[in-house]
């Protein structure tokens, strides 16, 4: 019976280190899609900044002419 004993202790770490594994590399991926997203969002404010000034210079060298 000891055998059997060890080898569901050895399964069950296993299967305990199996899943620690699996939620650190889920959390990983989830920051690493946060970070995309976060970088995604800053390109986008800043071509809108760009845009932004962009048609104010305009406007203002129509208001110069």
């Amino acid at each position: 019976m000891g055998f059997m004993d060890d080898a569901k202790e050895t399964a069950k770490a296993v299967g305990e280190k199996l899943k620690d594994s699996w939620d650190d590399t889920t959390d990983r991926v989830n920051d690493k899609v946060d970070e995309m997203k976060a970088d995604a969002e800053v390109r986008k404010a800043e071509a809108e900044r760009d845009s932004v000034k962009t048609r104010n210079d305009i406007k203002e060298d129509l208001r110069d002419n």
